[in-house]
């Protein structure tokens, strides 16, 4: 639906076309990747955008072809679904309904549509998916094997933090290699790997890694499930003799008891479970599959621990281990063992190395002891090039802060956790992690020396130490910048911690913890996704929920859940609700219903268990505010009661599952939910709401924010709590109180209300809490704490909320009230404060869209981009005698004008508009409410 505000818009439509425009049809997706390998989707959704050098392009109706060979394609024939023509706007998540699809398999499709003139335009160019591993049959006996196999008795799952008991601390376990040589007698045609390894695992063909993955597969909880990653190795095959070696790792299938960790745990040792297929030219196929024929052996890697470091000796080496003619003589032959009972795809984009950190400053810290300060606090692993004698060992510290006398500080965030490399002397050595990585700024290197600098002792020399920054590799598809530098190095600081702790969940911290705390994904998830393309990470974490909930329906804190933690750490409604919240902001900025349909059991089993945890509607239980400003050191609520925050969202929780049933037409459901609600709103309401002062509970700013952004004030009191919330925050200097659950709210409260202005006034300055104090303090990536505080994690992304104000806000760039997937945009920038100039571009699932402004002291200037297949709403601000020019042409302003806007309408296109005469920038006025609820 467009959207409605009560008075007449101004409709707007650009019609400067002077010649016929071609529409295109382009970026062709399956299940949210250009041309993916590895689909196990039986029925995998298809998305498409198009293109046109006019304005108001629309599609009327579509046509998809799908083909097993590409000639038919380019015949227009689809073999295996032909759509027809549909008659629909639709363009996203088109579900394919075709014959059923074959495991291993290429699939061709195109797209053919009209458009707003009912108008065929050309076919699209073919894409492409290649399936995966439909079904259990379709690994052709591949087994599970490893080195070892773990004693049953010996098995730790769930993990534990209490381990006092001796017997969990030396725990060393084997990091294997395995191998297996095959010959090529046929020429080849395609050859794939489907492959698992648990921990983490590195794949070699022929002497060379394959691929460009870190730390695959993504972490899950392995005694249900696990991954599996498809990789094309074609043309790292040749013909004759061939070897298939894999290296393993621990990663969360097995947290050793040495070093530093916060959960000891053991699913299992490392294993293997893999499927290589050759496709002949001839039409004839052979597997190569894991089983008791491959061989395995000890590597170079003595010690890996996903908390603790890992420590590689290249005297161990076994050069050409992974070559075909290699003597494997003295290895063992691997050991069958058991695995996790299911294996899917792995859908999300994997981790990758990035960003390179070359040194800002080499401090020498006592004989044979450097400290490396790499400039930028980020996730990571250390890379080292090195030369010296057979034998000598060096150990890298890694640290995001240093002590008061200089050296690596870990205090905040465990400790010990080092690497070891023990050097085999033969030349010029390189050598990085695999299985393990860290959040850090600092390496303190011992029992080396820098080249060039004297070496008394005849230490290794080291040649080069860098940084390398891993991340997930989903795309960036925001940017944004601004006039203020600020804010600029704001976004900056919040966008280090979002990179740091993209994994293949999102974790609090890359060193203390990396665990997927669930409120983040639905807190800073708005942020994330103007940024980043995490629909499919997204989606992977909705399952992490669904293999987590209990058979009681409580969905816990952490997913994958490794380790049950005590009270509020693993049953706090601000984190749980997740379960209910993710799934439905995924279909709101995707358009993606089949995630609702997966999650509905998921959804109404936690809501039945919040339903029996409450005392008459109201709940009491969890953490809280989370890390809010009050006079202790942060951690659970301090200023907000826990009755409010759980309820609140116990309401949300409520309110979003009545539209979720509507959509999937289970109407008796919604009913259900909305009474359900309704009674909830009337307790909480007569629990916490003071009708004489307007304040809810102890009147702080989560509280009453948290009240209106849940739409639980009555709508007669709305208008003061809001005025509210304002004069907290002009009591506290402008300063913020909220913490991880209620910031969020704060910031979308003051947003939808017209108050960008309090907004600008919380965060545009450094001598109080929050982002401009961190950045005082040195940081550069956001921080645990508001305050900057040493003894906390400098690297957490949990407060970074202010990053959708940057897009929504600022530039203005945001949905209309019910649209999904951006169908229907808002663009309403507001230009508050001192600045002068905001520009932001977000690529939506239908296209980019734009948003770029000017200010000066009589004009404001804004350049437009709306995708096509969409509509926007325009809000500029405006007096009632403003001059609006629109790509060169005035119009009347009292045509639109309403409440210091003039508002219009418009289809798809790229717009310039000219305010004249503006009011000061800081008279916004009118309120907003359709930023996703």
């Amino acid at each position: 639906m467009m959207l409605k505000f009560g008075f007449t818009l101004c409709l707007f439509f650009i019609t400067t076309l002077v010649m016929a425009q071609e529409v295109t049809v382009q970026h062709l997706q399956c299940q949210y990747r250009d041309n993916p390998i590895g689909v196990d989707a039986l029925h995998p959704a298809l998305s498409w955008q198009l293109a046109g050098n006019g304005s108001n392009i629309s599609q009327t109706a579509y046509r998809v072809l799908v083909a097993d060979k590409p000639e038919l394609l380019c015949r227009n024939k689809g073999n295996i679904w032909d759509s027809k023509k549909v008659s629909s706007h639709e363009s996203l998540q088109i579900r394919y309904e075709g014959k059923a699809l074959r495991a291993a398999t290429t699939y061709y499709w195109k797209v053919m549509v009209w458009d707003e003139h009912a108008k065929a335009c050309n076919w699209s160019e073919p894409a492409q998916w290649y399936t995966g591993l439909l079904q259990a049959g379709d690994w052709k006996n591949a087994q599970w094997i490893g080195y070892e196999q773990l004693p049953e008795k010996e098995r730790i799952v769930p993990a534990i933090t209490n381990d006092g008991d001796p017997k969990y601390r030396h725990r060393k376990d084997i990091l294997p290699l395995l191998r297996k040589e095959f010959t090529l007698r046929k020429p080849l045609e395609k050859a794939t790997v489907f492959i698992c390894g648990l921990g983490q695992f590195d794949l070699h063909i022929n002497g060379k890694k394959v691929g460009d993955h870190f730390l695959d597969p993504g972490w899950t909880k392995y005694d249900q499930h696990a991954l599996y990653v498809t990789f094309d190795v074609t043309s790292q095959l040749q013909s004759g003799a061939n070897a298939l070696g894999v290296m393993l790792g621990n990663g969360f299938f097995y947290v050793p008891g040495e070093r530093y960790r916060k959960l000891t745990g053991a699913f299992g040792y490392p294993q293997l479970r893999c499927r290589m297929l050759l496709q002949y030219r001839d039409g004839s196929t052979d597997d190569i599959v894991s089983d008791a024929s491959w061989k395995t052996a000890p590597g170079p890697v003595t010690f890996s621990s996903i908390y603790g470091g890992e420590d590689y000796n290249a005297t161990l080496e076994q050069t050409g281990w992974d070559q075909p003619g290699f003597s494997d003589a003295l290895w063992r032959r691997a050991v069958v063992v058991d695995g996790p009972p299911v294996l899917n795809a792995q859908g999300a984009f994997p981790l990758k190395i990035f960003d390179r950190f070359e040194p800002v400053k080499v401090t020498r810290l006592a004989s044979g002891t450097w400290l490396y300060d790499l400039g930028q606090n980020a996730s990571g692993i250390p890379a080292i090039s090195v030369k010296g004698k057979k034998g000598a060992v060096i150990k890298i510290i890694p640290a995001e802060l240093i002590s008061e006398v200089g050296l690596v500080d870990q205090r905040a965030v465990g400790g010990p956790v080092y690497f070891n490399y023990t050097l085999k002397g033969e030349g010029t050595e390189s050598w990085q992690p695999q299985f393990m990585y860290y959040g850090f700024r600092y390496l303190q290197i011992e029992g080396a020396v820098p080249e060039g600098k004297a070496n008394a002792a005849d230490l290794p020399v080291l040649t080069a130490v860098h940084g390398l920054h891993t991340r997930n590799a989903a795309p960036t598809i925001g940017q944004f910048t601004c006039s203020n530098d600020l804010f600029n190095k704001t976004f900056k600081l919040i966008d280090w911690a979002i990179r740091s702790n993209t994994a293949s969940v999102f974790t609090d911290c890359p060193h203390r913890e990396k665990l997927g705390w669930l409120e983040e994904a639905h807190l800073v998830g708005s942020s994330i996704r103007y940024n980043y393309d995490i629909a499919a990470l997204c989606r992977k974490v909705v399952r992490d929920m669904i293999h987590a909930q209990t058979p009681e329906g409580l969905v816990p804190d952490i997913a994958p859940e490794y380790v049950h933690f005590d009270e509020g750490f693993r049953d706090s409604p601000e984190w749980g609700s997740n379960a209910v919240i993710l799934p439905y902001y995924i279909y709101q900025w995707y358009g993606d219903q089949s995630v609702l349909t997966e999650s509905y059991e998921m959804m109404t089993r936690y809501v039945a268990y919040l339903e029996k945890k409450s005392d008459h509607h109201l709940l009491s239980h969890g953490l809280g505010d989370w890390y809010d400003i009050g006079p202790k050191f942060p951690g659970e609520a301090q200023l907000t009661p826990k009755g409010v925050t759980a309820t609140a969202m116990y309401y949300y929780d409520l309110s979003i599952l009545a539209r979720v049933a509507g959509i999937l037409s289970k109407q008796d459901d919604r009913q259900h939910y909305l009474a359900l609600g309704e009674a909830v709103k009337q307790a909480y309401n007569k629990a916490f709401f003071n009708d004489s002062t307007h304040q809810y509970a102890s009147g702080s700013q989560t509280a009453n924010a948290m009240s209106v952004y849940m739409q639980l004030v009555p709508p007669e009191h709305k208008a003061a709590v809001v005025e509210n919330i304002v004069a907290d925050v002009r009591q506290h200097n402008n300063g913020i109180t909220a913490g991880d659950i209620g910031y969020r709210y704060l910031l979308r409260v003051l947003d939808d209300e017209g108050r960008s202005d309090v907004i600008y006034d919380m965060n545009s300055r450094s001598d109080v809490p929050g982002y401009g104090l961190q950045l005082a303090k040195g940081a550069t990536a956001l921080t645990e704490s508001w305050q900057g505080y040493r003894d906390a994690s400098n690297n957490h992304f949990m407060l970074g909320h202010l990053m959708e104000w940057f897009y929504s806000g600022l530039a203005g760039i945001r949905p209309a009230p019910g649209s999904v997937a951006f169908h229907d945009i808002v663009i309403r920038p507001e230009p508050v404060g001192d600045v002068t100039m905001a520009k932001a571009s977000y690529s939506s699932p239908y296209g980019t869209i734009g948003s770029s402004w000017t200010k000066e002291s009589d004009r404001f200037s804004l350049e437009v981009e709306i995708p096509a297949n969409t509509r926007a709403t325009i809000y500029l601000p405006a007096s009632s005698t403003s001059d609006i020019i629109v790509n060169g042409n005035v119009v009347n302003v009292a045509s639109g004008y309403k409440d210091g806007r003039y508002v219009m309408e418009t289809g798809s296109g790229k717009y310039t508009f000219q305010v004249v005469d503006t009011p000061p920038a800081n008279s916004s006025a009118g309120t907003y409410a359709g930023i996703i609820h």
